[in-house]
């Protein structure tokens, strides 16, 4: 589709996934096991035939421009194809930091423009999901849409995390026009949640766009652009039926990593064929996977480059993790080259990278479910999570809904037992 311009957020941090964000943006956290999150909308956009993407960093971008490069790994390089990465600037009148998702597409309309787009497609970064843009687009066109927008079925209960449109059935389960629209409403709302895909005429994202830098102090899409388009434009909901995986907060995060070890998996990564930068992390260049003489792998996924001596139990290793002998992983997700050494247990925990996790220690103690101390509404059923290049110390026991921060050493636990909800930076 020569004629559509792809636009991804993909700059912004969440605090809901706390340590796993200190050091990259929500796009690019390791999903699944080999893949970053950004690689399903690349790969949706690499199979809808959208050949001109730009993409816009702004929180610790370096990993994010590592990983998509210039978009080979998804077939972007080519004549009149292209993956362009973006980002604000500070220091001149014309530019600073991204305001809101409204004000990150304002700064680069030069780049827009410069494209001459038929049609603008604007993409979250962060959302696990297969979908063929191409239907959607061609509803846009036959409704000859100002403004379509991608909606999900919700229960009404779950309104308040999400913009939710009321749409009429014009189109029964196709779609239909937007009727009214609410961002995270705090009293009741409507039963179809944004999926932050949406499709613009230029013209008209121009001139909205233009109107809300100039007179407005918010500039996001969803408070600021949805909602005053309603009775003016011709704006459209398009219904999705598909999986889509909310990857906003750990519980969610860490289910949808789950989905993947179901016996029919709600993701089909064979089907999806979701493609990852493999030069990222050293992909291709790890040995295979070794499994010892005692080792026992029940419904999880191991990559490449790991060596399993022990046990693993409905768990994602990413390349690099080693399983010492009589060491259990259960129900956990561990980020490229963590170590549990032996008689090591861990339950229900995810790590970042390089994470060591001493002889004998335990993570995941217990049945007390304590929230945590500093986040309660973030951590209370029991996951724990370890930051990247953590050495946890032999013999030491950790609760559950626990926090360890980056980068600290065996010298740095004061103690040998934690009990849930603590918070160790």
């Amino acid at each position: 589709m020569k004629n559509v311009l792809a636009l991804i957020l993909a700059g912004g941090r969440v605090d809901e996934l706390s340590v796993l964000t200190l050091t990259r943006p929500k796009s690019t956290v390791p999903f699944g096991g080999m893949y970053r999150v950004i690689d399903f909308p690349l790969s949706n956009l690499m199979h809808s035939e959208v050949e001109r993407v730009g993409v816009l960093g702004q929180y610790r971008s370096l990993s994010l421009f590592n990983h998509v490069g210039v978009g080979a790994w998804w077939d972007f390089v080519g004549r009149d194809r292209g993956a362009f990465m973006l980002t604000p600037s500070t220091g001149h009148a014309a530019s600073d930091w991204y305001k809101g998702t409204a004000d990150a597409v304002y700064q680069n309309l030069d780049f827009v423009q410069e494209q001459a787009p038929e049609i603008v497609l604007i993409l979250s970064g962060d959302h696990i999901y297969k979908m063929d843009y191409r239907r959607m687009l061609n509803y846009h066109l036959e409704k000859n849409a100002d403004l379509t927008i991608a909606f999900f079925p919700i229960e009404i209960e779950e309104s308040n995390r999400f913009g939710v449109a009321d749409i009429d059935d014009e189109d029964g389960n196709m779609g239909g026009t937007v009727i009214d629209y609410k961002e995270k409403p705090a009293e009741s709302g409507y039963p179809w949640a944004s999926l932050t895909i949406y499709l613009f005429k230029p013209a008209v994202l121009y001139d909205l766009l233009d109107e809300n830098a100039r007179k407005a102090s918010s500039h996001e899409f969803g408070r600021d652009i949805i909602s005053k388009m309603l009775g003016k434009y011709r704006v459209y909901g398009y219904k999705f039926y598909d999986y889509w995986g909310y990857t906003r907060t750990i519980d969610e995060y860490w289910q949808t990593n789950m989905h993947l070890l179901q016996e029919n998996p709600k993701i089909d990564l064979d089907s999806w064929q979701v493609r990852t930068n493999l030069d990222h992390d050293q992909l291709r260049d790890r040995p295979p996977m070794k499994a010892g003489e005692h080792a026992k792998i029940t419904t999880s996924l191991v990559y490449n480059g790991c060596e399993v001596e022990g046990e693993v139990l409905n768990s994602i290793l990413f390349p690099g993790v080693k399983i010492e002998k009589h060491a259990v992983v259960k129900d956990s997700i561990l980020f490229y080259d963590a170590v549990v050494k032996s008689g090591g247990v861990v339950d229900k925990t995810i790590t970042d990278v390089d994470v060591i996790i001493g002889e004998d220690s335990r993570i995941g103690h217990g049945d007390d479910l304590t929230a945590n101390q500093n986040h309660p509404n973030l951590l209370n059923t029991g996951i724990n999570l370890i930051g990247r290049d953590v050495h946890v110390p032999p013999k030491l026991s950790l609760g559950r809904n626990c926090i360890v921060y980056p980068s600290l050493k065996e010298a740095d636990f004061d103690e040998n037992r934690y009990e849930s909800g603590i918070t160790i930076s």
